[in-house]
């Protein structure tokens, strides 16, 4: 990068969101329908979840053209299971963007925040999301954003998103 322009000679960004996206949380929901919410048991299912079709079809056609780069809301303890998940599924290599431990900020405003910084750098071709209000407000800020739907909503993820900062 020179001067804030970005690097061209580089490959553009795909960038993926994991759970629902890449990644069927349906199996740990039941961690988040209890009060109080059970958050050492959802992240430790993790590792269980089985891989959504679209999504993987779509990383590896991403990884074509573009660098895949991995951006979500699970926070940073979840990393080594993270990145087994990713190995066993076969998946391009890639930077993994997650949340600090003690950020309890919307999902929205945290990727938003790491997107602008990557677009710094490098162009970012698409950001593939199945969070409605991730994918509003990366829209709006001008990036080009597929929404991932292959998954039924979750009203409790929803509220751990963008309520609680969770995930």
């Amino acid at each position: 990068m020179v001067d804030g322009v970005t690097d061209s000679s580089k490959r553009p960004l795909a960038v993926f969101d994991l759970d629902n996206t890449l990644a069927d949380t349906a199996h740990r929901q039941r961690f988040l329908e209890s009060k109080p919410r059970d958050w050492e048991g959802f992240f430790a299912a993790a590792p269980a979840d089985p891989p959504i079709p679209e999504g993987i079809a779509l990383v590896r056609a991403s990884a074509e053209e573009c660098e895949v780069v991995y951006l979500t809301g699970r926070p940073e303890r979840c990393r080594a299971d993270t990145l087994e998940w990713l190995a066993a599924q076969e998946l391009p290599e890639g930077r993994v963007y997650m949340r600090r431990d003690n950020d309890r900020r919307p999902a929205r405003r945290t990727k938003l925040e790491i997107l602008r910084r990557l677009a710094r750098t490098r162009e970012i071709r698409v950001l593939v999301d199945d969070d409605e209000l991730v994918c509003a407000d990366a829209e709006q800020a001008g990036f080009r954003v597929v929404r991932a739907r292959w998954t039924a909503p979750s009203a409790a993820l929803m509220s751990a998103q963008e309520r609680e900062g969770r995930t």
